[in-house]
């Protein structure tokens, strides 16, 4: 029992550390204070946004890392890397300090590889400890990443409203004092113990609860505002608190266990729509996971009904996986080599990078669409919201795990949907731009939408190129986030500039552009491209939705046998 509650005290951490290392959510927060200071245009400004994307493109290097380091090393590298990023960063733009301009894109750029270094633990931490409950696992920690912004904005309120350089300076010590924290549970991680049929739906419970705790939080984050600095502090403390609460999850194992062998045996659960996982569901789940067995147990597409050599993949051929180019079976291991030879993955490319990278850029852009359409008091709020709606989007990216067996749909066609509100949000923008609550609505659908992708991509990635080379083969995938950021983040830039430069406005040394015209064509330009990562989006649902359908034939064939 003692091993299960250390088992929870790592995803606590796990949340914890999630919840304080999405720095880059913040940037728009200081990012007009930063220009200002630099004495910059907006492309330049533009390039130190895609500086911070671009550390996901060295993510791998985490990876590489952890092959000669212990994990703990590993985090507290990446709290050191954010230390030195932020906290020169927070120099200059407190005066301080004079960096050259191309010291800080390298800041930037050392900023924005500490997340992802960050991101590695959480992920290496959640498949160790729940190997039965991976998606729900990283789906309910990846979700609290989505929430950074909201929180830094409430801490800095409570602090210094009126300064923006106290995002950074923060966004330098926070991450390192939670390292501090998650410390003790990670050297403490339980031995690997393989759990009953009994102890997998006790943890899917528990999963439903964390669950319907971080709705609550996200709530709380989105629709309290605090008026002055000591309601910012009260409500930061009652953040903080919600954060800390699912530590009670040991001592409720502990008395739910004595529950269980004295009120709990008389009840019977068998049957109920709650229950995620069954026995037999489990030893499936495992056969995704493992390609031999996969073979073994007949998951795969075979002209033989199923028949498979003893040496697994080995003896099966290659057209019993992959017809016509064509994903047949889930969980087939792709290499790199294999990975980009493959359309479904340029397909999956596409509707990411014209999705969930947009969103991301419109972020980044948050802080100069406000100031220039006259609405820059609102620019925390607009943080807060994107943030907010991102977060419910990244725990919507485990509905379907939870309604599975009331409705069964593809992931992929999940991802479709979830592709939705981006063209329709860029096209109220575009229309309605200059009204505050429209910039609000726009904002949440954008949110709501790029966070779904960004948690339910780890699980699609895993589901159609193999679990074992995930790490590789979604590292590959998210190297669009700093292509898109530069490309999406530089046309919007021009387009900024080229009004700002024919006499809209200026700041001091800083030319601002003000008026709807600064963002409109940039809106027009991104819905159209949304509504082609929208269309590829689809064709991969229609290609990938037999290897699906078959999958979860074979499972449900599974559970009845």
């Amino acid at each position: 029992m003692a091993a299960q509650s250390r088992k929870w005290m790592i995803l606590v951490a796990t949340i914890w550390i999630q919840a304080f290392t999405g720095t880059n959510f913040d940037f728009s927060a200081y990012s007009s204070e930063l220009k200002a200071v630099l004495g910059i245009s907006q492309v330049q400004l533009n390039y130190l946004a895609t500086a911070s994307d671009l550390g996901k493109a060295v993510g791998w290097s985490s990876g590489v890392a952890l092959m000669w380091m212990p994990l703990w090393a590993v985090m507290f590298a990446a709290a050191a890397m954010g230390f030195v990023g932020y906290g020169a960063q927070w120099l200059v733009i407190s005066n301080v300090i004079t960096l050259p301009y191309f010291v800080i894109f390298l800041l930037c750029l050392l900023a924005g590889c500490s997340i992802c270094w960050f991101n590695t633990v959480c992920f290496v931490l959640c498949i160790k400890n729940f190997p039965s409950a991976m998606p729900l696992a990283l789906s309910l920690t990846i979700s609290f990443n989505g929430v950074s912004a909201a929180l830094y904005n409430l801490a800095v309120k409570s602090l210094s409203p009126s300064s923006s350089a106290v995002y950074l300076l923060l966004n330098a010590l926070i991450p390192l004092a939670t390292s501090l924290m998650a410390l003790i549970p990670i050297l403490r991680q339980p031995p690997l113990d393989l759990l009953d049929p009994d102890d997998v739906k006790r943890d899917h419970f528990t999963f439903l609860k964390l669950n319907m705790l971080a709705v609550v939080t996200g709530l709380y984050l989105l629709f309290l505002h605090p008026s002055d600095p000591f309601t910012a502090r009260l409500l930061w403390c009652g953040a903080i608190f919600l954060l800390i609460l699912p530590l009670g999850i040991p001592g409720i194992l502990y008395a739910r266990e004595w529950f269980h062998t004295t009120v709990y045996s008389s009840f019977q659960l068998d049957g109920s729509g709650f229950i995620l996982v069954d026995a037999e569901d489990l030893e499936l789940h495992k056969q995704l996971l493992s390609r031999a067995s996969s073979v073994e147990n007949g998951l795969t597409y075979s002209g033989n009904d199923g028949a498979s050599s003893a040496n697994g993949m080995s003896g099966l051929n290659r057209c019993a996986v992959i017809t016509k180019d064509q994903l047949v079976m889930l969980g087939h291991e792709h290499t790199a080599g294999e990975l980009v030879r493959r359309f479904d993955f340029w397909l999956y490319f596409v509707a990411y990078f014209c999705g969930g990278t947009i969103g991301l850029v419109y972020s980044n852009n948050l802080g100069q669409i406000a100031q220039s359409l006259g609405h820059s008091s609102v620019t925390p709020e607009l943080i807060t919201i994107y943030s907010s709606f991102s977060f419910f989007g990244r725990l919507l990216s485990a509905t379907p795990d939870y309604i599975r067996r009331k409705v069964y749909f593809a992931r992929t066609g999940w991802l479709a949907i979830a592709l939705l509100p981006t063209p329709t949000a860029f096209l109220i923008l575009s229309a309605f731009g200059d009204h505050a609550f429209m910039i609000r609505v726009g904002t949440a659908m954008i949110g709501l939408s790029s966070g779904f992708i960004f948690a339910a991509a780890v699980s699609i990635t895993s589901e159609l190129f193999g679990a074992n080379g995930m790490g590789v083969n979604h590292n590959i995938l998210i190297t669009n986030i700093p292509i898109g950021s530069l490309v999406y983040g530089f046309l919007a830039a021009a387009v900024y500039d080229m009004n700002a430069t024919a006499g809209v406005g200026r700041v001091g040394e800083t030319l601002v552009c003000m008026g709807r015209k600064c963002y409109f064509l940039t809106f027009v330009g991104w819905g159209c491209i949304s509504l082609v990562g929208l269309a590829s989006s689809v064709i991969l649902f229609l290609r990938t939705k037999p290897a699906y359908h078959r999958f979860e034939t074979n499972r449900r064939s599974n559970m009845l046998s």
